[in-house]
């Protein structure tokens, strides 16, 4: 399998310690996606949807460990029960508020993804099909945000 990015993430965030956990924490952090001309017009229609998806790939995330702490827990949890970076294919995934559509860029808010990292895919975000108002929280349920713990990856 051959993955090849459709363009590329444009955030502030230069730093992985600068980098917000989630982006429904950092709701402001603004950023912008630069689709690669030969997927422009992919975009047709976009801007009448108020969120995505977009898929990316942890581009410089470090050692994969299938069990560990994670930033919002000290306690160690299972890779595919956390949304930690280091994971066996390294494909991230965050919903953004869509701001603007303009050519080959769109600008964002809500972004939680370190500056150049390559996207691979935009979806948009529908309630119908992607909310589920009584879906599970797992072990985060009552998890707050925190500053990430120095040194975790």
């Amino acid at each position: 399998m051959i993955l090849e990015p459709i363009g590329i993430i444009h955030t502030p965030f230069t730093t992985k310690d600068e980098t917000p956990i989630q982006g429904a924490f950092r709701p402001a952090a603004k950023g912008s996606i630069e689709v690669f001309e030969g997927y422009q017009q992919g975009l047709k229609d976009i801007e009448g949807f108020s969120h995505i998806f977009l898929l990316y790939v942890f581009d410089r995330s470090g050692e994969i460990k299938l069990v560990r702490p994670t930033f919002l827990d000290d306690e160690p949890h299972g890779v595919f029960a956390s949304r930690h970076p280091c994971r066996p294919n390294g494909i991230g995934l965050t919903v953004v508020r869509l701001l603007q559509h303009q050519g080959n860029r769109l600008d964002v808010a809500g972004i939680d993804v370190l500056d150049g990292t390559p996207l691979l895919d935009i979806k948009p975000y529908i309630p119908r099909f992607d909310c589920y108002p009584d879906a599970s929280e797992g072990w985060t349920a009552g998890k707050e945000e925190r500053e990430k713990p120095k040194g975790s990856e």
